[in-house]
């Protein structure tokens, strides 16, 4: 297992180091940071750096947000007074088949390289939570609940969340457990004013967010919290035959996942993911498997982001109009993939593919 809070210096600059002692490694810190100050630039002083690596893998990239940082970046190298400025650049990201790394890609000429580091994250925050005794066993389970969906940050480049609750309003299914805040605790913004975006494609979507009771905590909690680190609510999950994961990334043509779509797999529960259109299959990739053979899983192909949360909400909405009885026999159809997945994620088979992917990744800088 890899220290993420660690894995900078332990993993990745001592690999450069004594790999490539002439290349100069850049990433941001503190963690969740991605403007121009928290770029640090380590590089030897007994050596002539000429080629650089970038870790920008933290953050998905957003251009409208980000061009100041690899501005800055490509700043720094300049200001190094290195031999070759214009050495090979390397921008090291997790997020595949990506648009938006192909493009800064050309316009900075760096080559892109790709691991999934919130896949090390998870496996590093929910390690030993198998071990705890606050999961209750699946084969115990009770299911009460259709759903469980955690809504907190709604504004920015999250605002598909209000999309989901918009159905979720209109499609009345918000007896299940749902958090949502009514005014984003990050970006400040109300609730309705988000959902204006969507106001072409819903006339009546400001109306409907306007009759939720909002904000919506669950039990205990005064304000929604932020809890990606570590798993919590395990009373409510485990009386809930789904996870509804409301991943960071929700639009665009790449492939980003975080340590949300794997909370579930650690709570040793089902789930669907609200991201970006094959997002299922990325997962897959993985070794880990989805809930295809049990429930209709085409929503992950849907390219359309209006018509892939419509999708989604409506397998939602069909499970939910099952009895109690269906439901608990639905969830009992699940446990051999929850098995698989709990086994992969705990027991080391996930952490191995991460650490070939990784290899594989260094291997492909050049001197």
């Amino acid at each position: 297992m890899i220290r993420i809070d660690e894995i900078y210096d332990n993993t990745f600059w001592a690999w450069i180091n004594k790999h490539h002692p002439g290349c100069r490694m850049l990433f941001c810190d503190p963690f969740g940071r991605s403007d121009p100050d928290s770029v640090l630039n380590y590089g030897r002083e007994d050596i002539h750096e000429h080629n650089y690596i970038f870790f920008f893998d933290q953050e998905p990239i957003h251009l409208d947000i980000h061009i100041p940082t690899f501005n800055h970046v490509k700043n720094l190298l300049i200001n190094a007074h290195e031999s070759n400025p214009d050495g090979i650049g390397y921008i090291v990201t997790s997020e595949k088949n990506s648009e938006n790394v192909e493009k800064i890609c050309k316009h900075y000429n760096w080559t892109p390289l790709y691991y999934f580091f919130h896949g090390w994250a998870a496996v590093d925050w929910y390690r030993g939570y198998d071990r705890s005794f606050l999961i209750a066993p699946w084969t115990e389970r009770q299911i009460k609940k259709t759903f469980f969906s955690t809504n907190r940050i709604i504004g920015g480049k999250r605002q598909h969340r209000v999309l989901m609750l918009y159905h979720f309003q209109r499609l009345g299914l918000m007896d299940n457990w749902i958090s949502a805040s009514l005014v984003c605790p990050v970006e400040n913004i109300p609730i309705a004013d988000v959902a204006e975006h969507y106001i072409q494609h819903y006339p009546d979507i400001v109306d409907v967010i306007n009759s939720m009771q909002l904000p919506k905590h669950f039990p205990g909690e005064d304000v929604p919290r932020m809890s990606s680190c570590w798993l919590d609510q395990f009373d409510l999950c485990a009386e809930s035959l789904i996870y509804h994961v409301s991943e960071t990334v929700y639009s665009g043509r790449r492939l980003h996942l975080t340590e949300k779509t794997l909370k579930p797999i650690a709570l040793g529960m089902p789930f669907v993911v609200s991201g970006t259109v094959g997002s299922l299959e990325y997962l897959r990739s993985y070794g880990f498997k989805t809930f295809d053979s049990i429930w209709n899983e085409s929503y992950d192909q849907e390219p359309d982001d209006i018509r892939r949360a419509e999708k989604l909400a409506e397998l939602l909405k069909s499970i939910n109009q099952l009895s109690e009885k269906d439901k608990q026999n639905l969830f009992e159809q699940t446990w051999p993939i929850i098995e698989h997945n709990w086994n992969h994620f705990y027991r080391g088979g996930f952490a191995d593919v991460l650490w070939v992917e990784l290899v594989d990744m260094l291997k492909q800088i050049k001197t």
